[in-house]
């Protein structure tokens, strides 16, 4: 289990993260939302260690990040936005690399490489250079780099962002061959993304964390009324007092001798509607209930949520990895 507790991070008098608390269940694929400069990249990087906090507590299965780094960060794979590959090396060579640099054991390397190349579909690219592949399979071996190891936690920071629709789905599906085998948080702006894959999901607005449920009981409890929609072969006379005792309806629009209508109801009542209607001798051609999906959710927590680009720069600083890789001291400075 992960626990964050009160996790506050602080840049000058901006307060990018504000008193965060949760809790990670193994098991599960976890989806953390939020407007841009909200504070998903800097919760990721405090969570692997990559970033101190200002104040706050972070253990991964009882190991403080901060106080016991090493234990902790053995239990988690991570793949930031931007995977820190080197372009001279091939997906075997730089692989091998990390596995060496995470401390797997010499007679398990191989094994390891051979599970994360089948998982991460990379037997068609494994001795090419790096710097030649396409951005998905680069995706690809990042995701392989944070499975190395065996992680019980796998974290991955924007997946699929500069994806085409194809890449999308070969790396959702990835994604999800995951469950089971270890716990998976993933940020996305791609809302319906998270919505097919994710079985939890984290909203965090303004540094603080607004809602962290199912999508299923997000829907009910921010749901309120729900609209059916309905088209009927009739006119607006032959439906008003029918509907009048259900909720508020609106003709949305006629079509020859057919209407169509929303009504607002405080429950669903197809079901009612469907007898009135058949006792009134009047066809329904179409209903359907429209539900409140993650997008509506998301913009209704995150509603008074708009950073700038600038805040957003000072919120979330790039980290690229969760390894010491070698870099030039003015890449040292601009990281930390």
């Amino acid at each position: 289990m992960i626990e964050v507790s009160a996790l506050t991070k602080i840049y000058g008098e901006h307060r990018a993260l504000d008193n965060v608390s949760f809790k990670i269940e193994p098991g599960h694929i976890y989806g953390l939302l939020g407007p841009n400069g909200a504070g998903k990249t800097t919760t990721m990087n405090i969570i692997t260690g990559c970033l101190a906090a200002t104040s706050g507590t972070v253990t991964i299965d009882g190991h403080d990040i901060f106080e016991q780094p090493l234990a902790a960060k053995k239990l988690v794979g991570y793949l930031p936005e931007q995977p820190p590959l080197y372009q001279d090396m091939t997906p075997y060579e730089y692989l091998k690399f990390v596995a060496e640099a995470k401390g797997v054991e010499r007679w398990k390397i191989e094994g390891q490489l051979e599970f994360v190349k089948s998982a991460a579909h990379l037997d068609a690219v494994w001795d090419r250079l790096i710097r030649n592949l396409s951005k998905g399979y680069k995706q690809r071996v990042g995701i392989a780099s944070a499975l190395l190891g065996d992680p019980t936690y796998v974290i991955l920071d924007e997946p699929t962002v500069g994806l085409d629709p194809k890449q999308i789905i070969e790396i959702r599906e990835l994604i999800t061959s995951l469950a089971g085998k270890c716990t998976v948080i993933l940020s996305s702006h791609i809302l319906s993304e998270v919505q097919a894959v994710c079985e939890k999901i984290l909203i965090i607005s303004h540094g603080k964390l607004v809602a962290f449920d199912t999508p299923e009981n997000l829907e009910r409890d921010l749901a309120g009324n729900v609209t059916v929609e309905l088209t009927a072969k009739t006119d607006e006379s032959g439906i008003s007092d029918l509907l009048a005792e259900f909720g508020e309806f609106t003709v949305t629009s006629t079509d020859g001798e057919y209407i169509n209508v929303e009504l607002s109801a405080s429950s669903d009542c197809r079901e009612a509607i469907f007898f009135a209607f058949a006792r009134a001798g009047i066809a329904i051609i179409r209903m359907e209930l429209r539900k409140f999906n993650l997008e509506d959710i998301f913009l209704e927590l995150t509603d008074d949520s708009k950073e700038s680009d600038d805040q957003s720069s000072v919120d979330e600083p790039a980290v690229s990895a969760e390894l010491e890789f070698p870099q030039k001291s003015d890449e040292k400075e601009d990281a930390e």
